[in-house]
C-alpha cells in the first residue's frame, strides 16, 4: 500500500467520526461545523483519489463541490443565526 491508499483510509474514517458528531453532536453549531469538515475531508478525498487513478476529472469534480459546500455552509450559517440558537 502507498501512502495515498492510506491517506484515502485514514480520510475515510475519519469522515465517519464527523458524522457521528453530526448525529450525536450537542448542538446546531457543532453539527454545522461537522458538516462542514466533512465536506472539506471528502473534497481532500476527491483529489486522492483523482492522483491515484490519474484522472483530472476528480479535481474539477472536486472544485465544483468545494463551491457547493461552501455555499451550503454560508446558507446554513445564516438560518442558524435567524432562527436558532446555538
Amino acid at each position: 500500500m502507498d501512502i495515498f491508499t492510506v491517506t484515502g483510509i485514514v480520510l475515510i474514517v475519519t469522515i465517519f467520526l464527523c458524522l457521528y458528531r453530526v448525529v450525536r453532536g450537542p448542538g446546531a453549531c457543532n453539527r454545522l461545523i461537522a458538516a462542514n469538515t466533512i465536506g472539506t475531508k471528502t473534497i481532500v478525498l476527491l483529489v486522492v483519489i483523482g492522483y491515484i487513478y490519474g484522472r483530472d476529472i476528480f479535481l474539477d469534480i472536486a472544485l465544483a463541490y468545494a463551491m457547493i459546500n461552501f455555499i451550503a455552509t454560508l446558507g446554513m450559517a445564516k438560518y442558524l443565526e435567524k432562527g436558532c440558537v446555538c
